[in-house]
């Protein structure tokens, strides 16, 4: 059987017009937005976002990951949107680290509404 399905993350937004456009500086762009939800594509990417207005992102426990071939591609572009990289900040861009062990080595970007992004390095079949 050839598996044609897809997955796709499903994320918070308090503000459509606001997380829209984050997320066009990180080069995705709008493939639809209606009243209650929005999706927005990059290459092969696709996040979903609901409305969430009364999200507090210091308290978001939201996340998705994202894999990757390559990661330093990715953060470099987006290290350039000059984000904030301490602990604590929304949003924030991390540095690339490793974990150790069998773990693929990442980077996090938490977007405006406290949503966690894993962006590990690796293929989807690791």
């Amino acid at each position: 059987m050839t598996d044609q399905g897809r997955i796709t993350a499903n994320l918070p937004s308090r503000d459509f017009d606001k997380t829209e456009a984050f997320y066009q500086d990180l080069g995705f762009e709008t493939v639809y937005r209606g009243e209650g939800w929005m999706i927005l594509s990059r290459d092969s990417m696709m996040v979903e976002f609901f409305p969430y207005p009364d999200l507090n992102p210091s308290e978001s426990y939201f996340s998705a990951s994202m894999r990757l071939p390559d990661i330093d591609l990715m953060h470099g572009e987006w290290a350039n949107l000059n984000l904030p990289s301490a602990q604590g900040n929304v949003p924030r861009l991390s540095a690339p680290f490793e974990l150790g062990g069998d773990a693929p080595r990442m980077f996090a970007l938490v977007d405006p509404d406290g949503s966690l992004w894993r962006v590990m390095e690796g293929t989807t079949n690791t």
